[in-house]
């Protein structure tokens, strides 16, 4: 699946990309299936933010169009965008397979963008349970005073990563190479950087965590200044250490789930039309003429 050199990880592969079609199928689900699957969620996630920004929009539960704004600046907020995305563009890709077996769009593509896929999978694989994991540890503050409250943060919260375990458990993706954990970071560096732009822009910070002024306590014991330069740069080492974690135990899974699945109970992949899996990655596919030597016979 896009082979790499050992000595330049960032250089593309030269041979035929995801031979078997491990991005378009699933080990226990028809293509019909993973495709419905990928698009009610890619739907569910979608009318998520589309009816959060109407909600607040519309100045309900006391939010204004100014909250609408602040939310694009919200990592939670980011990632939901990419899931809802991500699934949208990875059911296209197994509708074009489920509809007549042949090479789907993403075989099609440059090399670049199929690689950016792939990356794109790390990326939702990995995020939300972060997201997750600072929400709960970090900013929940206690219970949802509101319906829309429950069910809002519940959705980007918690389901987010009920989504990711879906992509991680029930496709046949191969796990992500160690490379893309640099991008991952590098993306949240970039993403670290977005979040004091904002402060210099529109003056407050996204998050409690990353504002290094003095802790200051209100009269109902909250605090609503910052958590002093120290603890900033603590939680940023903190959570660059929670992504190595989660992309490692990620991968782990990944390799589990395809070992148990194809070594251990023989289910290689379910194809179009039933069809079984060929020698080696090789599906019952005869080779792309674009993707053919030019010296080939």
């Amino acid at each position: 699946m896009g082979g790499r050199s050992c000595t330049n990880p960032l250089k593309f592969g030269t041979d035929l990309w995801d031979q078997s079609h491990r991005f378009e199928t699933s080990w226990l689900l028809s293509p019909w299936a993973l495709f419905a699957c990928r698009a009610v969620i890619s739907l569910y996630a979608f009318v998520v933010l589309l009816f959060i920004i109407g909600w607040e929009a519309g100045g309900q539960d006391g939010y204004s169009i100014h909250d609408v704004h602040k939310s694009f600046s919200f990592f939670t907020v980011l990632c939901y965008w990419g899931i809802a995305f991500y699934f949208a563009i990875a059911a296209i890709h197994t509708f074009s397979y489920a509809l007549h077996g042949g090479t789907p769009l993403l075989n099609r593509l440059p090399r670049p963008l199929q690689a950016l896929h792939y990356l794109f999978w790390a990326s939702i694989t990995t995020y939300p349970f972060l997201v997750t994991i600072v929400y709960w540890g970090i900013l929940y503050s206690g219970p949802f005073t509101t319906t829309f409250g429950l069910w809002s943060n519940i959705s980007q919260h918690g389901l987010n990563s009920a989504f990711a375990l879906f992509e991680l458990l029930f496709t046949r993706i191969s796990p992500a190479p160690w490379i893309h954990l640099l991008f991952l970071i590098v993306i949240l560096a970039c993403y670290c950087g977005l979040a004091y732009v904002t402060y210099a822009t529109k003056h407050y910070y996204v998050y409690n965590f990353l504002n290094p002024g003095p802790k200051v306590v209100n009269a109902a014991g909250h605090n609503i200044g910052g958590v002093g330069k120290g603890a900033v740069v603590g939680y940023v080492f903190g959570i660059a250490a929670a992504i190595i974690i989660i992309f490692s135990l990620v991968k782990g899974v990944a390799w589990v789930r395809k070992w148990v699945t194809e070594k251990k109970m023989g289910r290689q992949g379910v194809f179009h039309g039933g069809r079984q899996m060929g020698n080696g990655e090789v599906e019952l596919e005869t080779l792309r003429n674009w993707e053919k030597s030019p010296h080939a016979v």
